[in-house]
């Protein structure tokens, strides 16, 4: 067996053993283990069946993490997203009244088209064609929107009659639990504490116990049934109501979401070869599976996770890695009355609050907002259409507007400044699409 896993992973090659790479798998699952329990929390808002979701959750990820082990034989792990998640629930079942066999339509056709992309290598000209600033700006602009839907299901913000938004009451012991789990998050990751997520999510649901905010439903039991989930999606109606916007944002963060974590972790982690990641097709291909797998199964947009880098720093070089965090996913099925116990909603004074995953929420707020460093701030045709891309999304809760409103700025200041051959002809296509809508609209 060891010789077998050494031919299939190339382990001696990449100076790594069996032992390494399962303690970087383990440690890769526990930072990212806590989607086990959002997940089914946020779409449950839309609604969806929770334990269906949990077990879409946890199957396709299993799938998709081993795949891109088996294929491109990297140690990224994969799992829905937070952000696609929200925009799912929040924005397009929520804000634009669309339901969720439609939503996870639209999920699956952009999944396909990244699919179809990624077959033919041309997703490299797509990533291309938008302007660094531009990225950064659309990635903070959603780490706002997380973190705003983070603090209203928390309580902290509330909405008032005069000036919209307003601070929530600090006394109310919901609001209180959401406090102190967002603290807890933060201690745990300024000691470094590996799985600092996680922990605090639990440690919040547990402490809302005896509060009476939280209502304990056991550890333990058979994996739910996904049957209210599976294959339940609307591709026709997702092509009937005209959602190619939202199929276009799926795409575009998928896409987005996907590059930069395959950029970031493999920079950390030595991977790069000239500036280019071998076996890129395969990673991204392992990627598109996962969005159609996952949308079949019943739950959003998936893609890798950025906390593979805790894996990786950990030792994990190979795909064997993956095996292992895959493995753990499949035995979290068995966890199910936790994640009703975490997911639950609590009443209080009218407002539906959700204490325990709203302090995860603002903290990948706060992780998203790294990226406001990268913008180039003292070229205006740069720095405005980011700042619009970052102040539009949480305001109008709609990222597709953040987007709308970056595209349209920048192509209008590149070419009034004389650099408009800088501009991608598809930054103009998207750009002359987005004033349309608003005409016709």
């Amino acid at each position: 067996m060891r010789g077998l896993l050494n031919r299939l992973f190339e382990l001696e090659q990449n100076n790594t053993t069996i032992q390494t790479e399962a303690a970087g798998g383990v440690t890769t699952f526990m930072t990212m283990s806590y989607i086990i329990f959002l997940q089914p929390a946020v779409l449950s808002a839309a609604g969806m069946d929770n334990g269906a979701v949990m077990v879409a959750t946890c199957i396709s990820a299993a799938l998709a993490t081993l795949l891109m082990g088996l294929l491109a034989n990297y140690p990224f792990a994969q799992a829905p997203a937070v952000g696609h998640n929200i925009f799912f629930a929040v924005i397009v079942c929520g804000t634009m009244g669309y339901s969720w066999p439609v939503a996870l339509g639209a999920v699956f056709i952009s999944g396909c088209l990244f699919l179809i992309l990624s077959l033919f290598g041309v997703w490299g000209s797509l990533v291309e064609a938008v302007p660094d600033s531009l990225k950064h700006g659309i990635a903070v602009g959603i780490g706002l929107l997380i973190s705003l839907v983070g603090l209203e299901y928390g309580g902290l913000v509330v909405d008032t009659p005069d000036v919209l938004v307003g601070l929530g009451d600090l006394t109310n012991k919901a609001v209180l639990l959401c406090l102190f789990g967002v603290l807890l998050i933060a201690v745990l990751m300024t000691l470094k504490i590996r799985g600092a997520m996680l922990i605090g999510i639990l440690a919040t649901a547990f402490a809302g116990i005896p509060l009476g905010v939280v209502k304990y439903h056991g550890i333990l039991s058979s994996p739910p049934s996904i049957q209210p989930t599976l294959f339940k999606l609307d591709i026709a109606g997702a092509l009937n109501t005209g959602l190619v916007t939202v199929v276009f944002v799926f795409f575009f963060l998928d896409l987005f979401d996907t590059i930069g974590t395959l950029i970031g972790i493999s920079g950390q982690a030595g991977f790069l070869k000239n500036g280019k990641l071998p076996r890129a097709d395969k990673a991204i291909l392992s990627d598109a599976v996962g969005t159609v797998s996952g949308a079949l199964l019943g739950t959003s947009t998936v893609t890798s996770y950025i906390e593979s880098a805790a894996g990786i720093s950990h030792g994990s070089r190979t795909g064997l890695s993956n095996v292992f965090t895959s493995l753990l996913f499949v035995v979290a099925l068995f966890f199910a009355p936790l994640a009703q116990m975490i997911g639950g909603s609590f009443m209080t004074d009218g407002v539906l609050m959700r204490p325990v995953i709203a302090p995860p929420l603002i903290v990948v707020g706060f992780l998203m907002m790294k990226c406001v460093k990268q913008i180039k701030w003292d070229d205006i045709t740069e720095a405005i259409p980011a700042f619009l891309a970052v102040i539009i999304m949480p305001l109008t809760l709609s990222i597709t507007e953040g987007i709308a409103f970056g595209f349209i700025t920048y192509s209008l200041l590149k070419l009034v400044s004389g650099k408009g051959k800088q501009v991608h002809w598809l930054i103009y296509l998207f750009s002359g699409l987005f004033i349309i809508r608003y005409i016709i609209s």
